[in-house]
């Protein structure tokens, strides 16, 4: 046996395995840049439908080219508490469909025999795509290359580890030492463990492809090593979950299982054809007769198909006992308050982060508006019952300005984001501030408040209508600003911009009125100043609040 010849061939298969790992991370953050939109609206749809819940992970899966960023995008959602263990089982049943679509490439990218061979054709797209990176101009024609690029090395890889596989095929050392791995469970093994080193089932899967093409391995051989890929690729999964909540866990032990009973029922099956002396590869040979890599690609299809629709029926079951084997555990948290909407593992798929980004920065929006009714109340009517509950929100106000800008700052740094994405993130930073400062008035409000009720002093009912009359405008502009920044609307923008221009007008009519008051000896110098404070600090909310409005301006090239 030649050690010069098989060092070259390891050397080779190292080296197609690099570009195909590559070649997967660039298709897969190009495509989530190119399809931004649509998946965010894609992930958005999640409901209580089973088959709703597979398709989402099929498509998402296949639009992203990567089972793993799926099925971690899944886990940071169950983890955030936006969707529930069953929603993401059936995401998770759809990501192993999904992730078929691989396979089959490559498998369609092996024909050609003595003519141009469609891998020689498709390796093309990576020249293609690598100039339209370089050259071009826009962010668009720029993605396109990136996935042209991507999808080009893809079949260069797999031209190396095809290569490899014919130069392994060419030592008969290394062909009799395979031929003598038959047992099922051997290969399975073989395959989840390879799997879970490279972390990526696409690559094993074009691995056993290009094996059974060159006749290194048998086709049965190579759907065990495949049927162990699912297996393997589960690391991923279990690596985010364990670093996140209970229901994280067990999203990734659900993960575990699927693919774990899945192989268990097709070995069972296995078992009882060998009793007739049948096997999957005899099947799939006469279904696809001289056409190797369509019989085990098409194998992988069914295989993941056929166990979806075992699972599906028994969704609830599998979810009890996984909530059995990791029950709830009551210890201390480490902080009072969390960020709902964002998740640490959302960060694998940024398109993705950034809608959830909004979801929290609406969320935290809310909040703040609660604390400005709060303070509103606390001034007119002097009842301090929910002042508790104004300074934990006070807190959680302060909590999520913390930590969200610095989750946007990790995000703001990864590939895969669109330009769109990109401008969006640049602002979020001032609409955090904002929000912030909109509690730290109502805070002011509230010591106002403090103040008169110290005194045993209070607001004249002229004064007391006048500020209701100023909440009343405050919601106006509110919901106008949520609906402008939330649609993108700019029509809702324009009618913001009206109510605060209202709002502006109406502060100096409080403050003429509060004159007047003076002047008839309604109000008293002391209660006077703590309401045009009051007055001034109403309107700074609402220069805070238009502020947010104002800032889908810059997603809008148009509308400057």
């Amino acid at each position: 046996m030649d050690l010069t010849a098989i060092l070259t061939s390891v050397l080779t298969l190292l080296a197609g395995i690099g570009v195909f790992l590559i070649a997967c991370q660039m298709m897969s953050s190009n495509l989530e840049a190119a399809s931004s939109e649509k998946l965010k609206k894609l992930f958005s749809k999640a409901s209580d439908s089973k088959l709703m819940g597979v398709g989402i992970g099929a498509l998402g899966t296949a639009a992203i080219q990567s089972s793993g960023a799926t099925t971690v995008m899944t886990i940071g959602f169950v983890n955030a508490g936006i969707i529930s263990l069953a929603q993401a089982a059936t995401i998770i049943y759809g990501a192993n469909i999904g992730t078929t679509v691989t396979a089959q490439i490559v498998a369609l990218g092996m024909f050609g025999g003595n003519s141009l061979s469609t891998s020689v054709i498709f390796s093309a797209f990576a020249g293609l795509g690598a100039f339209m990176s370089i050259f071009a101009k826009k962010s668009g024609p720029k993605t396109l290359g990136g996935i042209l690029a991507g999808f080009g090395l893809l079949f260069v890889g797999l031209e190396l580890m095809s290569g490899s596989m014919e130069d392994f095929a060419a030592l008969d050392g290394v062909k009799t030492f395979l031929a003598g791995i038959g047992n099922p469970i051997l290969l399975v093994l073989l395959g989840a463990l390879f799997t879970a080193i490279i972390q990526s089932s696409s690559v094993m899967t074009s691995i056993a492809l290009a094996m059974v093409v060159t006749g290194l391995i048998g086709i049965d051989q190579g759907i065990y090593l495949t049927m162990g890929s699912n297996i393997g690729s589960c690391v991923v999964a279990v690596i985010a979950g364990v670093t996140s909540g209970t229901n994280a866990k067990r999203t990734a032990l659900i993960h575990l299982l699927f693919n774990c009973t899945g192989v268990v029922l097709f070995l069972l099956a296995a078992l009882v054809l060998g009793l007739f002396d049948i096997s999957y590869g005899n099947l799939f040979e006469r279904l696809f007769p001289s056409a190797p890599q369509m019989q085990l690609a098409m194998f992988h299809t069914f295989f993941n198909t056929i166990t979806v629709c075992i699972m599906l029926p028994l969704t609830g079951a599998l979810v009890g006992l996984v909530s059995r084997m990791i029950p709830e555990r009551t210890v201390p948290q480490e902080s009072e308050f969390s960020l709902h909407y964002v998740d640490e593992n959302l960060l694998r798929t940024p398109p993705v982060a950034v809608s959830q980004v909004k979801r929290e920065i609406l969320r935290m929006a809310d909040i703040a508006l609660e604390n400005v009714d709060r303070a509103l109340f606390m001034a007119v009517q002097l009842d301090f019952a929910d002042k508790s509950r104004f300074e934990r929100d006070e807190r959680q106000l302060n909590f999520i300005n913390r930590d969200l800008v610095n989750y946007v700052v990790r995000l703001s740094g990864r590939s895969g984001l669109g330009e769109k994405d990109k401008t969006y993130l640049s602002g979020t930073y001032r609409n955090i501030r904002d929000l912030e400062r909109i509690g730290d008035y109502a805070e002011n409000i509230v010591e106002y408040a403090t103040t008169l009720a110290d005194t045993s002093q209070q607001f004249s009912d002229d004064a007391k209508y006048e500020i209701s009359q100023m909440k009343t405008l405050l919601h106006q502009l509110y919901d106008r600003t949520i609906e402008a920044y939330q649609n993108e609307s700019l029509a809702a923008l324009d009618e913001a911009n009206a109510i605060e221009e209202e709002i502006d007008d109406y502060t100096k009519r409080m403050e003429e009125g509060h004159i007047t008051r003076m002047e008839k000896g309604i109000c008293t110098p002391s209660v006077g100043a703590q309401y045009l404070e009051l007055s001034s600090n109403a309107e700074r909310i609402a220069d805070h609040m238009i502020n947010i409005a104002k800032s889908i301006k810059s997603l809008k090239p148009n509308s400057l």
